[in-house]
């Protein structure tokens, strides 16, 4: 229904985790320290061939964000042709009492549509940062594009984005359906 594959296995653990970890931490930005074990993981999606694993870690100024992605030549391969990136921010939640979503995004492809319109396609993650969440989305426009359940109130999404003048929100939903969060990507300008 969605164009990413749904996640397929549990967040990272063990020496998954700490492959993948020494991953982000050499895309890491030069002079910040990753401690591999500090790093939180989110749900993996799959699009275009491509696993996506997000990833934060926490340090004494801010925070590193970024994903690692590899390729499988069949379900149960050994995963080859991983890419990490990773950047850093000092803008925080702890610094912001008043987020209710605290996201993350990366441009990962391009989308073509009909009459030669053009999209981007966006890998979205983040934490719930209010209670009872259980599914996060993403809206363009009235359509709803991607939909993740929360692990650890964390999830991850991919999307269409910047597509016939739409661009992504994110929702996040409760047990019954009640809209608890939304946010866009893009800050407002007032």
């Amino acid at each position: 229904m969605f164009a990413a594959q749904p996640p397929q296995e549990p967040l990272p653990y063990g020496r998954w985790a700490e492959a993948l970890g020494a991953q982000f931490a050499a895309a890491g930005p030069e002079g910040v320290e990753i401690e591999v074990a500090d790093i939180a993981w989110f749900p993996e999606r799959g699009w275009n061939g491509r696993t996506y694993v997000p990833a934060t870690c926490a340090t004494a100024e801010g925070e590193v964000f970024g994903y690692v992605s590899y390729t499988r030549e069949h379900e149960g391969a050994q995963a080859a042709e991983f890419e990490a990136t990773a950047d850093f921010t000092e803008e925080t939640a702890d610094q912001n009492p008043d987020w209710t979503l605290d996201l993350s995004d990366e441009e990962i492809g391009q989308w073509r549509g009909t009459e030669g319109r053009r999209g981007i396609i966006t890998l979205v993650w983040g934490v719930a940062l209010v209670p009872n969440g259980i599914v996060a989305t993403t809206e363009l426009g009235p359509t709803t594009t991607d939909q993740c359940e929360l692990v650890d109130d964390r999830f991850t999404l991919v999307s269409v984005d910047a597509y016939t003048g739409d661009y992504v929100e994110v929702r996040l939903y409760g047990a019954r359906g009640a809209e608890l969060a939304r946010e866009s990507l893009y800050e407002d300008d007032e």
